[in-house]
């Protein structure tokens, strides 16, 4: 039986999904398709409060591409103390940071020649 192919849109939908529904916040989509030899295409970056949400965030986020698109990441890093996370989906790398190592390591500053969109996921209250 063959995998159906799932676009990187469909997996990126997918992943924002799952961090807001845990409530993650200053979700960044970087494409970095345009920069050579780059490792993915995408990057996704967000932010918890603290290890439990970030925890929670990486949790979110597998479960919900399991369920959804039945896909899992080929790696992930950083669950132990949770300060920073990262689930690397091949060609969309997801990093999930406490607010303080986010703003220390400033990723989006290091690859400023990537495309940087700005995720406002719409509430349904």
């Amino acid at each position: 039986m063959t995998k159906k192919q799932v676009s990187a849109d469909e997996l990126i939908a997918v992943i924002i999904k799952g961090i807001d529904d845990v409530k993650g916040e200053n979700i960044q989509l970087l494409d970095l398709r345009d920069i050579e030899n780059t490792v993915c295409d995408y990057f996704i970056i967000c932010s918890g409060n603290s290890n439990t949400q970030v925890n929670a965030i990486s949790g979110s986020v597998q479960k919900v591409v399991s369920k959804e698109i039945k896909d899992k990441p080929w790696h992930v890093e950083g669950e132990t103390n949770a300060e920073w996370v990262l689930m690397d989906y091949v060609n969309v790398v997801v990093h999930i940071f406490q607010k303080h190592v986010r703003d220390f390591y400033d990723i989006e500053s290091l690859w400023g020649d990537a495309k940087i969109t700005q995720i406002n996921p719409v509430k349904f209250n």
